[in-house]
């Protein structure tokens, strides 16, 4: 569940903060492993 919220916040369809707050964490290091930890930017 976490690489597929990952991926959607990649393609920009779902936004971080929209990560349920049980999988924030595994999507959080999936991003910050991929280079993108910009996205992980709670607004």
């Amino acid at each position: 569940m976490t690489m597929f919220f990952a991926q959607r916040v990649i393609l920009g369809k779902t936004k971080f903060t929209e990560v349920p707050a049980t999988l924030k964490a595994g999507v959080k290091e999936i991003l910050v492993d991929s280079g993108l930890e910009y996205l992980t930017k709670e607004e």
